[in-house]
């Protein structure tokens, strides 16, 4: 079966047996971006968090077959070392990483939530922000959450300038 998708603004169109593969092998395996994460395979912990349509989605439990005409975003295309996307970069001020194998993960929910609610409180963020650290680095990340909402918010006043 022949899917065809975009990943990081790029058109992909891959051949693949079944249909219902995790997106998050076809990502690592196939397209060979490393930077998702496998964590429990049942959805559960988040490592694999990435974007489908703007939405988060946990990947290891997201058939391949419906992301058939939609925008993919991995961590890779969020933003690079030159141009940081707001979350990565207040993920760096705020030191936020401990192993850092979960983050990827919590940077594209963080992502998406900050593309919903783009000031969150300390409640939504509980509320949304639901992967798993085990190295417990809740508390930076929290910080960090506020800090890409500042951010975010001085980028969009920035750009609302340059197009007025």
């Amino acid at each position: 079966m022949k899917i065809s998708f975009t990943i990081n603004g790029t058109a992909q169109s891959i051949e693949i047996a079944d249909e219902n593969t995790p997106l998050l092998w076809v990502v690592r395996d196939i397209l060979d971006l490393k930077g998702t994460k496998f964590g429990c395979g049942k959805a559960a912990c988040g490592a694999c968090t990435l974007h489908v349509g703007g939405e988060a989605v946990r990947s290891c439990s997201y058939a391949i077959k419906f992301v058939e005409g939609k925008e993919v975003t991995t961590i890779e295309g969020l933003g690079n070392e030159q141009n940081p996307h707001p979350v990565q970069q207040a993920w760096i001020e705020e030191v936020v990483p401990q192993c850092g194998y979960c983050q990827p993960g919590f940077m594209m929910a963080t992502a998406a939530l900050l593309n919903k609610v783009p000031n969150p409180t300390d409640e939504e963020i509980d509320q949304n922000i639901i992967n798993v650290c085990r190295c417990a680095t809740y508390y930076r990340m929290r910080k960090a959450i506020h800090k890409a909402a500042e951010l975010q918010a001085v980028m969009n006043a920035s750009t609302e300038t340059q197009t007025s």
